[in-house]
């Protein structure tokens, strides 16, 4: 006997709501068979909140017993989603990994093999490009994050606006192979300074802050990985330079 549910979620010419799409999907994939009715007026969605007395939808009904919205139905089955919640280095695990895999691309293409001094330069500066650009999208609330812990912008604060074109143009010279003696300065400068600001404001002031890395507003711990890549950026510096 196949399983049933009933699911009311809003489908209007504006808007079609991500999480009753997501709650259909979840209901089919444990095996039921979905009655699905969309609402399709703000009016006929309040009607139907003010009705059941919930405050959102979707809301999903089983054997006549309502489950909820969407979490409530995770919650329900069990399962786990890829919901980011608290501290997660999961934005900068995406990056590393997508950078490194294009510095060996990049590696094989210019080298006609794989070079593991190049692929290691390639990766430092698709990094600080990538890096560079995730701050970018949002300069205020990066720069909001930066401030809190870097030495140099607590004094000067226009260094956390300048700071983001330094990393990507440093890094986007160093892949081109332009200015690179400049690019390794720049890279020098701002890792060091970075490094010995997180050191600082995790290590011996013992402050629990959230890493602007890649850009304000994420939930990235501040802490091993963010003095890592700074201290990445001080030895391609100096590797340039020697």
């Amino acid at each position: 006997m196949t399983k049933s549910a009933t699911l009311y979620r809003m489908v209007t010419d504006k808007h079609i709501c991500p999480f009753g799409i997501k709650s259909k999907d979840l209901l089919q994939r444990q095996g039921y068979g979905v009655e699905d009715y969309h609402l399709t007026t703000r009016e006929e969605a309040d009607a139907f909140k003010a009705e059941h007395d919930v405050k959102t939808t979707p809301q999903t009904f089983i054997d006549g017993q309502r489950i909820g919205g969407y979490d409530d139905l995770v919650a329900h089955f069990g399962v786990k989603t890829l919901k980011q919640e608290g501290l997660t280095y999961q934005p900068i695990i995406a990056i590393f990994a997508s950078t490194f895999l294009m510095a060996l691309a990049l590696s094989f293409v210019v080298s006609g093999g794989l070079s593991l001094l190049l692929t290691f330069k390639m990766f430092i500066a698709i990094s600080m490009c990538v890096l560079g650009i995730q701050k970018l999208q949002d300069l205020y609330s990066f720069s909001n994050q930066f401030v809190t812990y870097d030495l140099l912008a607590m004094k000067w604060v226009r260094y956390a606006y300048i700071y983001p074109f330094i990393e990507l143009v440093a890094g986007a010279c160093m892949i081109a192979g332009m200015f690179v003696s400049l690019a390794a300065v720049a890279a020098l400068f701002i890792g060091a300074v970075g490094g010995l600001s997180v050191f600082k404001a995790v290590y011996i002031d013992k402050r629990e802050l959230k890493c602007a890395c890649v850009g304000g507003g994420s939930n990235v711990p501040l802490g091993f990985v963010s003095l890592t890549e700074n201290i990445m950026m001080v030895l391609m510096g100096l590797w340039i330079l020697l």
